[in-house]
């Protein structure tokens, strides 16, 4: 599935306030309301990385973010954030087991320009 870089606007160094975006239909397909927890294995890191989900925010209809600063400290150290205003990178984030997902950089879709 396809997620989006988030930020609450802050923009903080510690990396609080930044996490992924995830689509309704993606977050009611891969995740289940009685997980606590999801584990993150992060693109370059060594270990997966145990992420608590915001039930009440991340089930409405409204804010579907899951927030860590780790996620905001991993983004920041590969210069993925802050990012230009309106234009967040995106991510793969791929079902590995249960609560267990992979997380790499989602590869820009090459083609031509139209003039």
């Amino acid at each position: 599935m396809i997620v989006t870089a988030y930020n609450n606007g802050a923009h903080s160094r510690n990396g609080s306030g930044y996490g992924f975006r995830v689509s309704v239909t993606d977050r009611d397909e891969h995740f289940k309301p009685e997980w606590d927890v999801i584990l993150l294995e992060l693109e370059g890191e060594p270990q997966p990385s145990e992420v608590t989900l915001n039930k009440e925010s991340f089930w409405s209809e409204d804010c579907r973010e899951v927030i860590s600063p780790i996620i905001g400290k991993w983004l920041r150290e590969r210069g993925l954030a802050p990012w230009p205003q309106g234009n967040p990178p995106r991510f793969v984030l791929d079902p590995v087991e249960e609560n267990r997902f992979s997380v790499s950089k989602a590869q820009k879709k090459s083609g031509s320009k139209r003039f």
